[in-house]
């Protein structure tokens, strides 16, 4: 497989895995709080990550383990509790939209904090990209008035943390293992995620009811396939092609998600289906100027 199947392939396999997760999400809330499953789904993943793949922390050198901390940060500890909170407020097909801001923040701050350049078609794919976005939005906020739009920022604010992962992968940590970064990642958010856990009344509350139970279960999927891996995935997408295309991942999750939560009861319109071709023309804008 050459390296653009590959891209492609990988792009697609995220889309899938993180549009879903976002239904995940909201199922799980049912049993925790907003801040029990952002800890719960790191230390989780951080389990999973030690046991299968902790020989990878050997790849990292003393130089790459101040990036580590960086995008452990940006790209996972604080963008999980925003999302929970988010979800917790908003549709889940809707946060998901509002998610696709990543591509246009990582431009951005990929051109003003770390020097990228970027080419003509890949402005205007991301400026399509987000034409198709703002549709989505419009029409989720005029179907839905009585949800609470302000807790949005909490996702824009969670893109600029995911497009600042995107560039710091790149930029610093082209030369290391996508296992190893990601391992690494939740070797250091282990402890902070279970300080964070236990300033809840999880340990004092937790009763093993059916609800608590199917929560730990979409908690424990999230946790496996939705970060441990797709994270792994994500960082390789990165390394072999550039943080734009990558982030554009965002641009196609809306369109899953949204498939997830009409099955769940959310509202889908013909206008947000059209909104999601125009997303799907922006992303393939931004991958024809390679």
């Amino acid at each position: 497989m050459n390296n653009q199947q590959q891209k492609w392939l990988y792009l697609t396999v995220l889309s899938i895995v993180w549009g879903s997760s976002f239904i995940l999400i909201k199922k799980a809330l049912l049993g925790v709080t907003p801040v029990q499953l952002g800890a719960l789904r790191m230390i989780f993943t951080s389990f999973f990550m030690l046991f299968f793949a902790f020989p990878s922390l050997k790849k990292i050198q003393r130089k790459h383990w101040k990036y580590i901390v960086y995008t452990a940060l940006t790209g996972t500890f604080i963008p999980g509790f925003l999302f929970a909170f988010a979800i917790s407020n908003i549709d889940s097909s809707i946060v998901a939209i509002l998610n696709s801001f990543t591509p246009f923040n990582t431009l951005i701050f990929g051109a003003l904090v770390f020097g990228f350049s970027f080419k003509k078609n890949q402005f205007f794919g991301i400026l399509i990209g987000l034409l198709g976005t703002l549709i989505l939005i419009l029409k989720g906020a005029d179907l839905h008035p009585n949800q609470n739009y302000w807790f949005a920022l909490l996702i824009i604010i969670a893109s600029v943390g995911y497009a600042f992962n995107a560039n710091l992968v790149k930029k610093y940590l082209f030369d290391l293992d996508a296992l190893a970064i990601t391992t690494g990642n939740f070797l250091l958010l282990l402890i902070p995620a279970t300080i964070v856990l236990s300033c809840t009344d999880f340990f004092v509350s937790f009763e093993a009811t059916q609800t608590k139970l199917t929560s730990l279960g979409y908690i424990g999927i999230l946790s496996v396939v939705g970060t441990g891996i797709a994270k792994t995935i994500y960082n390789k997408l990165v390394q072999i092609s550039d943080p734009i295309f990558s982030a554009s991942v965002t641009y196609l999750i809306p369109i899953v998600a949204i498939f997830w939560g009409f099955l769940d009861g959310e509202t889908l319109s013909l206008v947000q289906f059209f909104g999601a071709m125009i997303i799907l023309l922006g992303v393939f804008l931004v991958n024809k100027s390679k």
